[in-house]
């Protein structure tokens, strides 16, 4: 199987958007105040050329399968860089990918100096949560920076080392 990760390109706007888009409708909480209905979900190489950004997409047998990243979201603390947009396509969930795409996020941040990692989500997204937790993110009690996301209700921490 040909698996490449790679930087996002302009073309993969639309494709990435349908994937976001469709995880969510496929877990029921295709609702605002979530990426769902936020615009930049459509024009996602644009909002990743932000300084102190990144995202990764999944390509398998040369199609788009998913992606994941890291954004200085406003309003989070110095040294902290939110992990954001972790979806993939239905036929590519739970066989690991998900993983290999946040430990590149992960080594992402690390290289750009980032201390904490957040993230937002649904308890609706389990399996995903789950995955968080393995990998060392702890619940918050409270919402971190200003995602504009208001209907994610689940918030969780990971220290970098």
């Amino acid at each position: 199987m040909d698996i490449i990760i790679r930087r996002i390109e302009r073309s993969d706007n639309a494709v990435l958007a349908r994937i976001i888009r469709g995880a969510l409708e496929d877990h029921g909480v295709n609702r605002p105040g979530t990426v769902y209905t936020d615009p930049t979900t459509d024009a996602l190489y644009e909002l990743f050329q932000t300084p102190g950004s990144a995202y990764w997409v999944l390509e398998i047998e040369g199609e788009l399968a998913g992606g994941c990243g890291i954004f200085p979201t406003p309003g989070l603390p110095k040294g902290c860089v939110e992990l954001v947009k972790l979806y993939l396509k239905s036929d590519t969930r739970g066989k690991g990918f998900g993983r290999v795409l946040m430990e590149r996020s992960v080594q992402t941040a690390h290289e750009l100096g980032y201390t904490q990692l957040y993230l937002e989500s649904l308890p609706e997204l389990n399996a995903a949560v789950g995955l968080y937790e393995r990998v060392g993110f702890k619940q918050l009690p409270e919402r971190m920076g200003d995602s504009g996301h208001f209907s994610c209700n689940l918030w969780m921490l990971k220290e970098l080392r």
